[in-house]
């Protein structure tokens, strides 16, 4: 039988625990390469996570860059958004990078590693691409958005640019990524487009016996600026003029929840908007079969930060739940032709307004349309196919031809 080889996965995201509510697609492919790969997923300690051990098969180790109690740069937002949002924060990065260096060092120098999947160019990908002459190991890169879209400047965007085209191959999760990639002269050996994906076989998948509920608007996802749920809560105003009865849950955690509280308070909004913090994995598909319309205005936040390909958008796709969405780049992958009347300008309050009195009015048109995107999408963001794909990619590194 054949020795399984080893593949070293550096991410920043990525669950504490088992069932976690933090973004937990990495870990969900991580597992999945299990079947054909010994994993050791390198990320974070943070201040409630687990001790080093083995979740699902995959050989997690977390390294320490403060004292316990400090290790916050990551999660309740992403690092970008917390950087924002805490100036203490800053005080973290140098121990952060320098922290997550030596522990891909420690790692390389002592057990035997046949390649590594950096998820970010900045800092994984960057990491990677240090070690990968020294140790003679070839790395993949994956962009996921908000290290591409966002953190401009001349000297990242050369970082940016050197892991990208130094990389065995580079995968980014939507198309619109990959034409940005070559607006910005950015030209890697290989360009793969491989969305992360979502479990549509057996968790986010449509329940008939389960009827929705009325003027329930449903928002899943992190509380940050690309989200744009500030401009969903002043189409909310404006809705609840004509329809009073008219409900917004939002699931999800995030820097800007004060901010947002505020908003609704100064809205008069705090009968029809209920804050109901994150929630694990398994708890979120009632909440898409239930909801009449997932409303998600992604926007493209002043950092230059935008989505990549938007897991919540996804997963209520997968439920088949009705959804109204912010137009940013990446869409087009997942809507196919139906974009025209899910996808609207967030900047423009009249225009999310109307689209989610349509989608309320025309419940029946609304429902058939979701199931037609959920049918165009099974070969698209499906796991299987997906961590398919990823596989072949770091299958095709390992080999002698490819290696630094």
């Amino acid at each position: 039988m054949t020795q399984k080889k080893t593949i070293l996965v550096l991410a920043s995201t990525y669950p504490r625990w088992a069932g976690d509510h933090e973004p937990g697609f990495i870990h969900e492919l991580c597992k999945r390469l299990t079947l054909q790969f010994n994993v050791i997923a390198l990320v974070p300690d943070s201040v409630d996570a687990e001790p080093n051990g083995t979740l699902d098969e995959v050989n997690v180790i977390r390294y320490q860059y403060a004292p316990k109690k400090l290790q916050s740069l990551v999660n309740n937002g992403g690092i970008v958004n917390n950087l924002k949002t805490f100036w203490w924060k800053w005080l973290l990065v140098p121990s952060f990078l320098m922290c997550q260096y030596f522990a891909v060092k420690k790692i390389l120098s002592t057990q035997k590693v046949d390649a590594i999947h950096a998820h970010w160019l900045i800092p994984q990908g960057w990491i990677a691409h240090t070690f990968c002459k020294q140790f003679k190991i070839p790395y993949v890169v994956t962009s996921h958005g908000g290290d591409l879209f966002g953190l401009q400047g001349h000297a990242l965007t050369k970082i940016k640019k050197h892991v990208a085209e130094n990389a065995t191959t580079m995968t980014v999760v939507s198309q619109a990524m990959k034409d940005y990639l070559e607006q910005m002269s950015i030209q890697p050996k290989i360009l793969e487009v491989i969305p992360m994906g979502v479990d549509l076989q057996h968790r986010f998948t449509p329940n008939s016996d389960m009827q929705r509920h009325q003027n329930e608007l449903l928002f899943v996802g992190r509380l940050v600026p690309k989200k744009g749920l500030n401009y969903l809560l002043d189409a909310l105003a404006i809705l609840v003029r004509e329809r009073p009865e008219l409900r917004l849950s939002i699931v999800g955690f995030g820097p800007e929840e004060s901010a947002l509280k505020k908003q609704v308070t100064q809205l008069n909004l705090e009968k029809n908007v209920n804050f109901l913090g994150a929630l694990s994995q398994d708890k979120l598909p009632e909440m898409y079969h239930q909801a009449t319309l997932f409303v998600a205005p992604f926007v493209r936040a002043d950092n230059g930060d935008q989505e990549g390909l938007p897991v919540a958008l996804m997963e209520a796709i997968g439920c088949g739940c009705p959804a109204v969405v912010g137009h940013v780049a990446g869409i087009e992958d997942l809507l196919g032709e139906d974009i025209t009347a899910v996808a609207v300008n967030p900047h423009h309050p009249q225009e999310l307004v109307n689209a989610i009195l349509k989608a309320l009015d025309e419940p029946m048109i609304a429902a058939k349309r979701a199931m037609r995107i959920r049918q165009n999408a099974l070969g698209h963001i499906d796991w299987e196919s997906v961590a398919n794909a990823y596989a072949n990619i770091l299958a095709k590194s390992t080999k002698p031809s490819t290696q630094a």
